[in-house]
């Protein structure tokens, strides 16, 4: 066998490779990140009925530090966040930005710094379908731009940000 066909072979095993993981790819687990340019590398996050709970990762593929470029993911009604963004200003650094005990908020990861990841598990029992949800960071002036839309009851599947832009 040349070079030529081992290259095609190859290729052809990496191809099904990732249709087999795409095909097993579970919609109730999520994973999405952020950097140190402000950004989330989704716009949309979107989770269909049959999960009964979701789990979501933040990653962040950046290299700051959480003190100085810090991200979290919050989950809230659309219509809530600028109340839990401000109520989070207040709440501080020494509460990762996130007010005590806000009913408001259906799920958060802690803030992550460059190369840290976080990840938080809730019941869709808490979610409404047909209910404007959105994801946002809690770090003072993030929401402004890290931003998105939470679905649920839709077909799973992400939204790059090139994608909803583009």
């Amino acid at each position: 066998m040349n070079n030529t066909n081992l290259l095609h072979l190859t290729g052809a095993g990496a191809l099904l490779l990732l249709a087999s993981s795409l095909a097993h790819a579970d919609p109730c687990k999520l994973t999405l990140e952020s950097n140190d340019q402000m950004q989330f590398n989704v716009r949309e996050l979107v989770v269909p009925t049959e999960c009964t709970e979701v789990e979501v990762t933040l990653k962040h593929s950046g290299k700051m530090p959480a003190r100085s470029m810090g991200h979290d993911w919050v989950l809230a009604k659309d219509s809530d966040m600028s109340a839990i963004v401000n109520a989070g200003l207040a709440a501080g650094p020494a509460r990762g930005y996130l007010p005590e005990h806000d009913a408001r908020i259906i799920a958060a990861t802690p803030i992550v710094g460059g190369g840290e990841s976080a990840t938080v598990k809730f019941a869709t029992s808490l979610l409404q379908p047909g209910t404007r949800y959105a994801f946002f960071c809690t770090s003072p002036g993030h929401s402004t731009v890290m931003r998105g839309t939470f679905k649920f009851g839709d077909k799973s599947r992400l939204v790059s940000a090139s994608e909803k832009t583009g």
